[in-house]
């Protein structure tokens, strides 16, 4: 069946049930023993050995429950999250929108989730043994002084069945989130969460790479401030970005007006510039995962180009299907060349 079937199906339930009905079909073709290893399009990032450079970015699958599923995808690497220390339901439905005409959407999840202990037992049973990035975040009730509990409470739980941990602290879905990306906000909480990563690869005999994902929506002055944090501890990567607030490039659509973060095509522009910018700001010095707007080999070309060493993509998976994974693993060509 090709996928524009599929994807007819898909477009007639309401963007949620689609999501979580795809995550069941996912989660049964993972039982499934045939397997093709991903296209291989090898890269060497953050001291892990990527068959290709094509990510599954965070919010597909944010519980672990299709892991073997999305692996059989041809992806290079995984990553499942947002997950918070415990579970929580999000914003209220609806709370995803499609924007058609531009293969955008528009979420305002709120971090839905089980529970990082429930996150764990999933990756515990999976039979995927490639690269798993996990998301971590904060509770929604959890006031904005006390978010480094949140963060600690997660990394020491994840630390061990990640090949790297993700610290979202840029959805624009949970209250005050954002302003975690400055300032002292974020140079006391890279110094926490690097004085854990130490203890923890000590104790544990395995260094894992601490990555920070931040927004697109950010001024030079807040990315030249972020770069140096950056530096100044030592983080292993950085995703540039993740949703936007702007509605510059869907002005007039259907749920253009809706509140959340805007993600898919539109959003190319923007996270491109944002990895050109970081690029210029960390010379070369941390590793940049490009994530927002891929939808082509040349959009993801260009990100390369920019300064991602790595790309992520979910929205144009859903406009485009499983093709785009391979198109991508296949054509892209890094600056590890």
């Amino acid at each position: 069946m090709t996928y524009s079937l599929i994807r007819k199906a898909l477009f007639s339930l309401e963007p949620e049930q689609a999501h979580l009905f795809s995550i069941q079909v996912l989660k049964y073709l993972g039982y499934l023993p045939s397997f093709y290893p991903p296209p291989e399009n090898k890269v060497n990032v953050m001291g892990l050995n990527f068959p290709n450079p094509i990510g599954l970015a965070a919010g597909a699958d944010k519980n672990g429950e299709a892991i073997d599923g999305f692996a059989k995808l041809g992806f290079g690497f995984i990553e499942v999250g947002t997950v918070t220390p415990v579970a929580q339901d999000g914003n209220p439905r609806p709370r995803q929108f499609r924007l058609l005409e531009s293969e955008g959407i528009i979420n305002r999840n709120g971090f839905n989730n089980l529970g990082v202990d429930v996150l764990i037992e999933n990756v515990k049973k999976s039979n995927y043994r490639g690269i798993l990035g996990i998301n971590i975040g904060k509770n929604a009730t959890t006031p904005i002084e006390k978010s480094i509990d949140d963060y600690q409470i997660c990394f020491r739980k994840v630390y061990q069945h990640a090949s790297y941990i993700t610290v979202n602290i840029s959805s624009p879905n949970t209250k005050n989130l954002r302003t975690l990306q400055y300032g002292e906000a974020l140079n006391s909480l890279l110094k926490t969460l690097k004085s854990e990563q130490a203890e923890l690869a000590k104790r544990q005999g395995l260094y894992k790479p601490l990555v920070l994902k931040v927004a697109p929506d950010l001024t030079y002055s807040e990315i030249e401030s972020i770069a140096e944090s950056l530096l100044r501890y030592k983080v292993d990567g950085l995703i540039a970005g993740n949703t936007t607030l702007s509605r510059d490039t869907v002005t007039g659509l259907k749920h253009a007006d809706e509140q959340g973060g805007l993600s898919g095509k539109p959003l190319h522009k923007l996270s491109t510039n944002l990895i050109l910018q970081f690029q210029k700001n960390l010379r070369g010095q941390i590793p940049i995962i490009g994530s927002g707007g891929i939808h082509s080999v040349s959009s993801g070309q260009e990100k390369i180009n920019a300064g991602a060493d790595l790309l992520q993509l979910y929205s144009a998976m859903i406009y485009q299907g499983p093709k785009l994974i391979k198109e991508l693993a296949i054509h892209i060509r890094t600056n590890k060349d």
